[in-house]
């Protein structure tokens, strides 16, 4: 079977969403620490606020020493199934598209997109082609000792984003599209504008996107680089 669906392509479709969400689980937490117990399972934050989330996966950890992402359901600490389940679940649909990333329990971080060499980019990575699959967006990094990065998916009321506001929209877009490895940033754009429910119209050489109180055009060169943002902004 042809496979069409490639590990890059799970990081174009999470990129911008996966920005917001980020974005907005700074706001949310302000000044804290995290605390998991993987046991009981249990994973919360306190600080500015005491958030327990409502579900919690562990995806897996990046080890700056061996240079390899170790995926959760691959570590032989044998983590009880609800913590380990959506990482299997990405394992399934791994082997389901031949996406060699999710499927193999170790995967060098030289093997990744940009061939990167810190961890916390490693495990970034990793969750945001999670998020494309699993359709959970937020996602939390802790150290989980010497250098080690543990990657999670976080659930929480408090975590989904608002409606779409035009200046955030617009900075989602701009910080994405120019900071982020992407791949193919018109696909990037659509997925985005289609996930948070905006009108997209995205071509080879330009991208209208609207939505309540926002006109925006983003302009791409030849090798689909952003030349250009123009937008007209409103109060929705």
């Amino acid at each position: 079977m042809h496979n069409s669906l490639t590990f890059g392509h799970l990081l174009d479709d999470a990129g911008l969403l996966a920005l917001e969400h980020q974005l907005h689980l700074e706001e949310v937490l302000g000044n804290h620490s995290w605390h998991a117990d993987l046991q009981q399972p249990l994973f919360g934050f306190t600080g500015d606020r005491t958030i327990t989330c409502t579900g919690f996966h562990l995806l897996g950890t990046a080890a700056p020493d061996l240079g390899t992402w170790l995926w959760a359901w691959a570590n032989p600490s044998d983590f009880p199934d609800a913590v380990v389940a959506a990482a299997k679940g990405l394992r399934d649909f791994g082997h389901q598209h031949g996406i060699l990333e999710l499927v193999s329990p170790e995967v060098p971080f030289a093997a990744l997109p940009g061939s990167p060499t810190q961890p916390h980019l490693v495990a970034g990575l990793m969750t945001d082609a999670a998020k494309a699959v699993t359709g959970i967006w937020t996602s939390y990094q802790g150290d989980a000792g010497g250098g080690t990065r543990a990657a999670f998916l976080v659930q929480h009321p408090d975590f989904q984003l608002p409606a779409p506001e035009p200046a955030r929209v617009m900075r989602v877009i701009q910080q994405g599209l120019v900071g982020l490895t992407l791949h193919d940033r018109r696909r990037a754009l659509h997925s985005y504008a289609t996930r948070r429910g905006l009108g997209a119209d995205v071509g080879r050489d330009q991208g209208r996107l609207s939505g309540p109180g926002l006109e925006a055009v983003i302009d791409f060169d030849e090798l689909g680089r952003v030349s250009g943002i123009k937008a007209t902004l409103a109060q929705p």
